[in-house]
């Protein structure tokens, strides 16, 4: 498999996770959505979530984060306020390998 990745490139181990929101979501989510976004905010800053947003059709939102397996993982979700409230009914999580600079990931 040498040379199969070009030189400059890498793949970085991550998860894909969907997170399922219940019928009521819109109604609970207003009185949460800035401790959310906040904690969101932090984690990003922190390099943990590397990307997130919300399906704008209402049904879920989709997160790529950095951990070691896939109960840390879910673990970051898992204590969002988003799953404390119920606007969060369910995850899917999925390995995925991101395609990176190789510059982005050295020193991590």
């Amino acid at each position: 498999m040498a040379g199969e990745i070009p030189e400059g490139l890498a793949i970085e181990p991550i998860w894909a996770i969907e997170a399922t929101y219940g019928s009521d979501a819109a109604q609970r989510r207003p009185a949460v959505r800035h401790e959310h976004l906040t904690r969101i905010g932090e984690l990003r800053a922190a390099g943990t979530i590397v990307e997130a947003g919300g399906y704008t059709d209402m049904s879920g939102s989709l997160f790529l984060v950095r951990a070691p397996d896939e109960a840390a993982a879910l673990a970051i979700l898992e204590t969002d306020v988003y799953a404390r409230s119920g606007v969060w009914t369910g995850f899917r999580a999925r390995a995925i390998g991101r395609v990176v600079r190789r510059d982005e990931i050295e020193g991590r």
